[in-house]
């Protein structure tokens, strides 16, 4: 049975809320046990499993702070999603290996997302502006 796009966007919007909260548990229970997290450009690569994905979220909550999501667009197909959103807060830490400074910073995502049928996350794949986040974080 296909999800509808009000229940995808019931479990990305809590997802986004988790993150929104640096609370790394949240996040995780969003996600299958044997999720595929793919975030392009990550060191790690693609992980699979809840565990594997936690020290991105740990090392992405330590990098960013006050982050607020705004959405730009979905689209759906059965059992998945492609959000295209704006991501903006600050950057304490070092983001993507840059000095954030706690400046400032915006930048766009694209998220492709599969779902079980019961709505869970099984896989997550994430594009990231670096483009944009070097340009607002790289000495001039």
């Amino acid at each position: 049975m296909a999800l509808s796009p009000a229940d995808m966007d019931r479990k990305m919007d809590e997802h986004f809320g988790f993150e929104a909260h640096d609370d790394v548990g949240g996040v995780l229970a969003t996600l299958t046990e044997d999720v595929e997290h793919d975030i392009v450009g990550w060191p790690s690569g693609p992980t699979h499993g809840r565990e594997k994905a936690r020290s991105f979220y740990e090392a992405l909550f330590s990098d960013l702070s006050d982050g607020k999501f705004q959405r730009q667009r979905r689209l759906y197909g059965e059992n998945f999603m492609v959000d295209d959103s704006m991501w903006y807060g600050r950057a304490p830490g070092r983001p993507f290996g840059l000095k954030g400074k706690d400046r400032p910073l915006k930048f766009r995502l694209l998220h492709v997302i599969e779902f079980t049928e019961s709505g869970d996350i099984k896989r997550e794949n994430v594009w990231v502006d670096l483009a944009s986040i070097q340009q607002q974080l790289l000495p001039r």
